[in-house]
Order: C-alpha cells, then sequence, then structure tokens
C-alpha cells in the first residue's frame, strides 16, 4: 500500500471513533484491542492526531480520545498528511527526485492521474462518509481471522 501502517491505522483509529458515540471518550487501550493495533504504537499515533487537532484526548477513569470536530469537518487528507506528510499526493511513486515531465520515471506517466484521483477523494472524503458507511453496511476496520 501507499499509506505507512502508522497512516493505515490512523485512519482505521479515526474512523472506528467516527462510527461511535461522538459525545463520549473512548480508551486508547479499548480502540487498540478493537482494531488489533498494538497500544504503544496507537499511543503514539493519538498523540500526533491530537496535535493535529484531528482527535482530543482527556486523561482520567473516564477519559480516551474522541474527534475534535465533527466528522463531516475531518477529510482524510488531513489524516494522511498529519502521519505521512503530503508527499503522497505530490511525489514520484517510485521516490525520484524531480520526477517529473522533463524526467519522467517509468511509472510517471500512469502515476500522475492516479495520484491525482486518489488526492481527490482523499481532500473530499470526511470521516464522516466514511463512518455512515462503516455503521449502515458493518464494513471492517480490523483483521480477521482469515487475515492472519
Amino acid at each position: 500500500m501507499l499509506l505507512s501502517k502508522s497512516c493505515e491505522y490512523a485512519i482505521r483509529t479515526a474512523l472506528h471513533i467516527a462510527s461511535r458515540d461522538l459525545s463520549a471518550y473512548t480508551p486508547v487501550r479499548e480502540v487498540s484491542v478493537a482494531l488489533g493495533i498494538p497500544y504503544p504504537f496507537l499511543a503514539k499515533i493519538v498523540q500526533t492526531l491530537t496535535q493535529a487537532k484531528i482527535l482530543q484526548t482527556m486523561r482520567g477513569p473516564t477519559g480516551g480520545i474522541m474527534l475534535a470536530r465533527a466528522p463531516s469537518a475531518i477529510t482524510l487528507e488531513e489524516i494522511v498528511v498529519s502521519i505521512d506528510g503530503p508527499g503522497l499526493f505530490h511525489t514520484c511513486v517510485l521516490g525520484l527526485p524531480g520526477c517529473g515531465n522533463l524526467a519522467p520515471c517509468p511509472l510517471h506517466e500512469g502515476w500522475v492521474p492516479t495520484r491525482e484521483r486518489i488526492h481527490t477523494l482523499f481532500r473530499t472524503a470526511t470521516l464522516g462518509e466514511f463512518a455512515a458507511r462503516v455503521n449502515a453496511h458493518e464494513y471492517r476496520l480490523s483483521l480477521t481471522a482469515e487475515d492472519a
């Protein structure tokens, strides 16, 4: 996949939170177990998403994480950029510096339109849209026994 494991986990976490009761904090450990994400790894991702003002946290027995804004106000692009940076939307798929129309890599011609479609999807798609799909269609956000 083109996204880092951290970014995949961040999107899955945000969707998990967006598909739940938006007025209550969810313990990070509960998210870790539900999504099969190692707790220390998830804690670092939560910290990054909190700094990016995508999540907010609260300590204590009733604490945890929740979205910092309405799910309809958070795009997938925001999550990707906060974790992986904007490179997915602007760089060569092979990671070659200076790749462009004047000095293309072998995949450039096919990658540029695909990259633009991905960027449009991530820029316009919100957590609210996908959380509604998760709830309506019971889409999964974690591994199944067959995946392991």
